[in-house]
């Protein structure tokens, strides 16, 4: 059995992870923000909205390695609507040791490290802020809200 300090202990223990965690949930990502382990949000009741569970954590995967881990030990491993098809598995945390936790974070940590970070990241790594995202609108009239305002009322 796993308990959430446990999991941001071994979280902890990776290389290049961040930890943003709350008392609510789990959240565990790479530089730039690109998460590989959360808090399971489940559905309580339909049209309800998610809420937290912490005795469960989606964890990032291949395709395969989830349907591998997903027929190996049902009693460990599930899917449920909202993540059928997402590269994540749902890990019942009362049901897992760390040693297969630790294994589990650091291949998902591999899959999305191996990603290209997203463009925001990008952006700061190379020391460009909030100006190098604006771009300059080349002069016409579709950009001309007056034109496009006049041609909406004629």
């Amino acid at each position: 059995m796993v308990d959430p300090a446990a999991v941001r202990r071994l979280a902890a223990a990776l290389p290049n992870v961040e930890d943003r965690s709350s008392e609510q949930s789990l959240s565990f990502c790479v530089p730039g923000g690109k998460g590989f382990a959360w808090t399971y949000q489940a559905r309580i009741a339909p049209k309800a909205p998610r809420r937290p569970r912490l005795d469960f954590l989606a964890v990032r995967c291949v395709p395969e390695e989830k349907d591998t881990l997903l027929e190996l030990d049902p009693a460990k491993f599930f899917d449920d609507d909202h993540y059928r098809g997402y590269p994540a598995v749902l890990v019942r945390l009362d049901q897992v040791d760390e040693a297969e936790l630790m294994g589990l974070l650091a291949t998902a940590l591999r899959c999305v490290a191996a990603k290209r970070p997203r463009p925001a990241a990008r952006r700061q790594e190379a020391g460009l802020g909030a100006e190098a995202r604006e771009r300059p609108r080349p002069p016409g009239p579709a950009h001309d809200v007056s034109v496009a305002a006049r041609a909406c009322s004629a």
